[in-house]
């Protein structure tokens, strides 16, 4: 892909011992923490893999997925530390990263991750366009969790059974197949402004999906009995409100919005009071999500109704902040969240970025949280979302970061296949099912492949954290645990970044294969260059192909952010191989002014040039101004 940040000049932050890191919740790097959490979900990749691949020490592999059935099912996510694709927290997983992109959007572009972060929606949407061969089936699973854990062994070197199961009309899988609705309709909204037509594609598959769901109802794990003692469904009802609730956003048909009220007491969303927001338990989210529209005045005559979901919405955050009357989320004496003694920490990742967004959408209506035990402002909300991101990244009585490759001290005995298994670039020769349990899982060193942001499970409910690899419990990441932390770390360091060694000009972003087609459409990346009150806009608005070289035409928008003109702009662009237009050159190398008849940007306004070339993006950054 290609590299859209462009430089910045900031000045480093280093660390003086860990504990000088943490003295204070607001020097997080949260910025670092949001970069490594994408290199987790390319970690997580299944299928080919694209030249401009970040982790290296991962390679090609599912290459054959569905073949045996006649379908196409290579790419998609693997689950956690295995090599299973299970489609419900999958689903799930991408419904979050798409919220969190719709909801902190400008954060997102502000830090150059805008890119990384389409393209961690994509590859599993990708995946799940694919997975709906017809309006009423749907490919829900590869693999199965009994056969892959009796091996050890790299997703390169597979030899488990890639079985892939289906639902249809005689199998159904309401929550499943809702839940890729979901996700379908929350990606078309974050899509949008980039890639209409795909956006649009979305859409007709998250409709079809919903009406499938809604149609044919049942648990997905009675249909995908190999799902149950892994991913058991509690239920299907809460999948459909969310569904519909993620529609009804995407589109704006007042039909959708119907079915949750005409359904809310049916399918229990004014019903059930809540305290766990998770990849099987959708309740709080459908909540928060429609207390937005009543906020914004949007309910009509659903009013009354929405009312009685919010009340449920602030029965989960007053419980989150302990102010619920007793009724509360546990907390451990460290202050983290403890819902579930396996992968714990995924439970209070997704939680705290729901407080987050609640607490904006409270924010913007200028309301306040009443609770049983006292009213609460919005800040308050999200703060108590920060403690749960500062206790994940080393403000914890074990001083411990639990996103792996964070900080001086994470965990390097990862329950993750991949990371524990020497690199198939590095010992080419296949490492074979028993060999990977008897010379890799039960070494003692330490993983020889970091898995740069994966959320482990965490610690127990006493705040104790056992580094074990057979500590599946604790040390097992996931995709449904790391998910929630991109929207939350995007907020979080807009409010408090440029502490720590993050620079935000630093986080590689690459260019896409052609045949995603995101350069057909802008794909901003937003930079203010430090104290300069100068903003970049930088979009690839079209391609074209020569022999085997395909050129890009580069449009960058420069704009005057502060409250004074801006004279004598100077620019240094690097990296360009092309030809620019839109700049006037000066004797210098690489330095370039405003044209002659533009001499001053006036507060507000904007000017751009264009560049064309193959190859990676010139970087851009300012030289000096008046």
């Amino acid at each position: 892909m290609n590299n859209l940040n462009l430089v910045v000049c900031l000045t480093l932050v280093g660390l003086v011992g860990f504990q000088a890191a943490i003295a204070t919740a607001d020097q997080f790097n949260y910025g670092e923490a949001l970069d490594k959490t994408f290199m987790f979900f390319e970690a997580q990749r299944s299928g080919k893999l694209p030249v401009d691949q970040r982790v290296k020490w991962r390679g090609d592999s599912g290459l054959k997925d569905g073949s045996h059935q006649g379908v196409d099912l290579v790419g998609g996510y693997y689950d956690a530390g295995d090599h299973v694709k299970f489609g419900l927290p999958m689903a799930f997983s991408v419904t979050m990263l798409a919220w969190g992109t719709i909801e902190y959007r400008r954060e997102i572009t502000n830090l150059n991750q805008m890119r990384h972060t389409l393209w961690a929606i994509r590859w599993g949407t990708d995946y799940f366009i694919k997975a709906h061969t017809q309006p009423n089936v749907l490919w829900g699973q590869v693999g199965d969790g009994d056969s892959d854990h009796y091996c050890w062994e790299r997703a390169e070197d597979m030899t488990t059974p890639r079985t892939a199961y289906k639902l249809d009309q005689d199998h159904p899988g309401s929550d499943l197949a809702a839940e890729t609705a979901a996700a379908l309709a929350a990606a078309a909204i974050a899509f949008k402004p980039y890639n209409s037509s795909y956006s649009a594609l979305l859409l007709v598959h998250a409709k079809q999906l919903f009406s499938f769901a809604d149609r044919f109802r049942g648990l997905y794990d009675d249909s995908i009995q190999c799902a149950k003692q892994f991913y058991t469904s509690s239920g299907y009802s809460d999948e459909l409100l969310w569904a519909a609730t993620w529609l009804f956003r995407a589109t704006g048909e007042g039909n959708y919005l119907k079915y949750v009220v005409d359904n809310a007491v049916y399918m229990g969303g004014t019903g059930w009071a809540v305290k766990e927001f998770s990849w099987d338990n959708k309740y709080a989210g459908v909540q928060i999500l429609l207390s937005k529209v009543l906020m914004e005045q949007k309910g009509g005559a659903y009013t009354s109704t929405l009312k009685q979901y919010q009340a449920k919405a602030d029965y989960f955050a007053c419980a989150c902040l302990q102010k619920n009357d007793g009724y509360n989320v546990h907390l451990t004496p460290g202050g983290l969240m403890y819902v579930r003694e396996w992968n714990n920490l995924q439970y209070a990742s997704a939680a705290a970025f729901l407080l987050a967004v609640y607490s904006d959408y409270l924010s913007a209506a200028k309301a306040k949280l009443t609770c049983p035990d006292g009213q609460v402002q919005p800040n308050e909300v999200l703060n108590f979302a920060k403690s749960q991101a500062d206790y994940i990244l080393g403000k914890n009585p074990k001083s411990m970061s639990y996103l792996v490759g964070y900080g001086p001290k994470y965990p390097i005995h990862v329950h993750h296949r991949g990371a524990s298994i020497a690199s198939i670039t590095v010992l080419p020769q296949t490492v074979s099912c028993v060999q990977g349990f008897e010379a890799w899982y039960r070494r003692p060193e330490a993983d020889p492949n970091v898995i740069n942001g994966a959320l482990v499970g965490g610690p127990d409910q006493n705040d104790n954290f056992s580094d074990d690899r057979s500590n599946y419990e604790q040390t097992e990441p996931t995709l449904s645990g790391s998910a929630p932390l991109v929207g939350l770390f995007s907020k979080l360091e807009n409010l408090f970044g440029n502490k720590g060694p993050y620079h935000k000009g630093s986080a590689t972003t690459d260019q896409p294969k052609q045949n995603y087609h995101l350069q057909q459409t802008p794909v901003p990346s937003t930079t203010s260059s430090g104290g300069v009150p100068v903003e970049f806009l930088h979009s690839v608005t079209s391609s074209w192909n020569v022999g085997k070289a395909t050129y890009y035409r580069h449009r960058v928008i420069i704009k005057n952010t502060s409250g004074k003109p801006i004279t004598d702009l100077k620019l240094l662009v690097e990296d360009l191989s092309g030809t620019l237009w839109g700049l006037s050159p000066t004797p210098v190398k690489n330095t370039y002014k405003l044209p002659h008849w533009l001499r001053v940007l006036k507060p507000g306004s904007e000017c751009s040039f264009v560049y064309v070339q193959g190859g990676p993006q010139a970087k851009v950054s300012v030289l000096g101004y008046h």
